[in-house]
């Protein structure tokens, strides 16, 4: 006998819950429409949501476009904005001049020919952000990444959102509930009820009785109701690779309505961590992440204090505990944890919203037919999804791993090997030699992170690639014409894209053209 999967429930609601809920839900409509399958979501009307995550990466717009969010409203309902890249200042030396870009943008014909080498002969001390790719140029004149006239989801410059995430969730559970069939019910959960075999059959609740499903996602936040409590699955701490385990957060109005907006996420290194900046349309999301290990918290919030100025001072300060790692198993039995229930990496490259579109696009796409089919493919999810969290885990501590600060122990404790994972050592020692490219172990489907993004920390923290004359001779005619493309582009793109708050206020006042 088979047992077919037609009832779905995800427990939590937040970012995570709503985004899975709306990506299961559009893949399926078909069958959601003609009765062969449900989506609930089963959320807490108690709980806060932890509403950090302010910062996207490019795959949401793709996540938002399948499910048929209009883009406007997006930006009208969410304060949202663009975001262009990330700028790192201070993580290398902490000079006053050190700064580099990670944009959005691959280098100039990226598919044709790898530009490292160029840059490293022929760069002029040009930073290798500016050498290859126009975005470095935009961010510091504030400019956005497309016109009003460009239809939504459509841009001249490659682009992910800075937003509210205490809106967005509300946002995409108004589209989820009204345009894609996902039933919600608000209920606390009291009981996790399991068969013999130990699946999960159903959710006792104080509100709403009993709720069945055939497969559960658990989007329960850090308590992981399910994954954790119930199916005590184990958590692979990573306290001795990523050592930030806390964060302050702050929202810092505009000093006028007017004020420029930054397009990018700024990370500004500190004596024990770093501070977040993300611009948006009525204010500024700003946190201090740092190690405890390494400072306290009343110094941490002198820190702070001091980034976004003593007017700011009766500003509340929300701190939120940060325990870097990820579950043994993401998918046991029936039941499959997305977000912080899986688990959690500081918010340095915007990891944690991506993650969550990752897997439950994965979870959307291999959908079981029945229970039978189910520990296959948890299979298959699993193996993808630890190579997923190793791979982040490797790029986040890329950016410690390279600095050459020595002033305070945080920074001389990143740069120990011992904390650099084996991967990530064998990578450094080859790109002594040949720098990434995108078919160097990047051409995988389950790379988060693609080459040219290790291309920009690397040689934006000063890492050097033994290069000879004869390497790039060949390849000269090619790589100086995509040089003067890209100079090209650029001149262009300084000249027709407005700036972003400017953009923004015409998107609420007009509007984007429907793709």
């Amino acid at each position: 006998m088979t047992r077919p999967v037609r009832a779905v429930v995800i427990v939590g609601g937040g970012t995570a819950g709503w985004l899975t809920a709306g990506i299961i839900a559009a893949r399926h409509q078909a069958r959601i429409k003609a009765g062969g399958l449900s989506v609930t979501l089963v959320e807490s009307a108690e709980i806060r949501i932890i509403g950090v995550g302010e910062g996207t990466w490019p795959t949401m717009r793709s996540s938002l476009e399948k499910m048929g969010v209009p883009e406007t409203e997006l930006f009208r309902q969410c304060d949202a904005a663009f975001k262009q890249g990330g700028r790192f200042a201070g993580w290398t030396t902490g000079a006053a001049d050190d700064a580099y870009y990670h944009p959005l943008m691959v280098p100039q014909g990226f598919m044709q020919l790898n530009l490292v080498p160029h840059w490293l002969q022929e760069g002029g001390g040009r930073s290798f952000c500016d050498f290859v790719c126009p975005q470095g140029e935009l961010c510091d004149e504030g400019l956005a990444p497309k016109t009003i006239v460009n239809a939504e989801y459509q841009g001249l410059a490659n682009y992910a959102y800075h937003l509210d995430a205490g809106k967005f969730a509300p946002f995409l559970a108004r589209h989820c509930t009204q345009k894609l069939g996902v039933r919600h019910v608000r209920a606390d959960v009291t009981t996790v009820e399991q068969d013999a075999r130990g699946d999960i059959t159903g959710l006792r609740t104080a509100q709403a009785g009993q709720i069945t499903g055939d497969l559960f996602v658990d989007c329960s936040g850090f308590s992981a109701l399910l994954i954790g409590k119930t199916l005590g699955v184990g958590f692979k701490d990573l306290g001795d690779v990523l050592f930030c385990d806390t964060a302050l957060a702050v929202q810092v109005p505009y000093d006028t309505p007017d004020a420029p907006m930054a397009s990018q996420t700024n990370s500004t290194a500190q004596e024990a961590g770093w501070i977040w900046d993300i611009c948006l349309p009525t204010r500024r999301g700003i946190g201090y992440v740092y190690s405890s290990r390494h400072t306290s918290e009343e110094a941490a919030r002198e820190t702070l204090l001091r980034y976004i100025g003593q007017r700011h001072a009766a500003l509340p300060v929300r701190k939120i505990p940060i325990r870097a790692g990820y579950r043994r198993s993401f998918w046991q039995g029936n039941c499959v944890a997305v977000g912080l229930a899986a688990g959690f990496l500081e918010p340095l490259e915007s990891s944690a919203i991506v993650l969550v579109e990752l897997s439950a696009k994965l979870l959307a796409e291999q959908m079981p037919a029945c229970r039978e089919v189910m520990d296959l493919i948890a299979r298959r999810f699993n193996e993808v999804t630890h190579y997923r969290w190793g791979r982040i885990v490797d790029f986040l501590k890329l950016h410690y791993a390279l600095t050459r600060r020595t002033d305070t122990a945080f920074w001389r404790d990143n740069a120990d090997p011992a904390s650099v994972p084996q991967r990530l050592q064998e990578l450094l020692m080859l790109w002594k030699y040949q720098s990434p490219w995108f078919f160097d172990e990047f051409d995988r489907l389950e790379e988060v992170f693609p080459a040219a993004s290790y291309q920009y920390v690397l040689y934006g923290m000063g890492f050097r690639t033994e290069v000879s004359a004869q390497e790039t001779a060949d390849t000269a005619p090619l790589a100086a014409r995509l040089l003067r493309e890209k100079e090209q582009v650029t001149r262009q793109m300084r000249v027709r894209l407005p700036r972003n708050r400017e953009l923004i206020e015409k998107i609420h006042e007009y509007g984007l053209q429907p793709v």
